[in-house]
């Protein structure tokens, strides 16, 4: 549970299913704004609708995308979190399942790719006009990753014309602390011209808790057969593609790997691209 939540669990609201008169944008941001501000430790906040998505798996309900930006009164420091509710117009709730199979609707509802998203210095393979776009988030050190991305991107590297695969990088920091700067040496190599760095990436054996950045570099380099040193990771171009990868995910309020896009729509079987014509 993240800090935002755990300081509004006080308030029963978060659990349970609230009384709404209204769905639009402007009804429930009012309502939410509300109901948070009921909590002593906040001094002041913001609520924000960005996006409405009907869940196609419940007639009548909607998905509320929406950002929270608070000040808490301890510290004056600023919490911005962004979660999902969901509302049929005449209550809201922050979860919703169904009785019969008992899944949860939130894993039905995703934020389109935006045309926006697609970066040229993302496309990895693939002709940038071809028929399908796939989107993939991934981390290296991240198990299933390594099964799949590989696989995925070699299957599609075949029909360039078919599939323009996406890469976006999305290091599991908390889970895998040395990808974080894995994935900055692979940029840095990317940006010097390098190919197949992605795929190359996946077959790096390093200690996903290794903070020793020298170790990092030297197993990198050793499968990359390169010279990426410390200044290149921060050099300003690597760290501004970095950060970039990490605002589109978090636009999108992707958090898992792999997260895989087809054709804007998120693929929660990540096969799709496998059927497609």
């Amino acid at each position: 549970m993240s800090l935002m939540l755990k300081l509004l669990a006080t308030t029963a609201l978060l659990s349970s299913l609230l009384a709404a008169a209204d769905s639009s944008y402007e009804r429930v941001e009012e309502f939410l704004e509300k109901s948070f501000s009921n909590n002593q430790n906040i001094k002041s906040i913001n609520i924000k609708v960005t996006n409405k998505i009907a869940v196609k798996e419940r007639s009548g309900w909607s998905a509320y995308f929406v950002e929270l930006d608070a000040i808490l009164k301890k510290d004056n420091r600023q919490v911005v979190q962004k979660m999902i509710w969901f509302s049929d117009g005449k209550v809201i709730t922050k979860e919703l399942f169904d009785l019969e199979s008992g899944k949860d609707m939130g894993d039905f509802v995703s934020l389109p790719f935006k045309n926006e998203y697609y970066n040229k210095a993302n496309l990895v393979c693939g002709n940038e006009n071809a028929k399908h776009k796939v989107v993939i988030f991934s981390d290296p050190l991240c198990p299933f990753c390594r099964q799949f991305v590989p696989e995925a991107i070699e299957y599609m590297k075949k029909e360039p014309n078919k599939f323009a695969v996406y890469y976006y990088h999305l290091p599991l920091e908390s889970l895998h602390p040395s990808a974080v700067e894995l994935i900055k040496a692979a940029i840095a190599l990317e940006l010097k011209g390098a190919k197949d760095v992605v795929l190359n990436l996946y077959k790096v054996n390093v200690d996903p808790k290794e903070k020793s950045n020298e170790v990092i570099l030297k197993e990198f380099n050793k499968v990359m057969n390169s010279n990426i040193t410390m200044a290149d990771l921060i050099s300003s171009e690597v760290l501004k593609h970095f950060q970039n990868d990490l605002k589109v995910a978090d636009a999108l309020m992707v958090n898992g790997t792999p997260t895989v896009f087809l054709d804007g729509t998120v693929d929660k079987t990540k096969m799709k691209y496998k059927e497609a014509k």
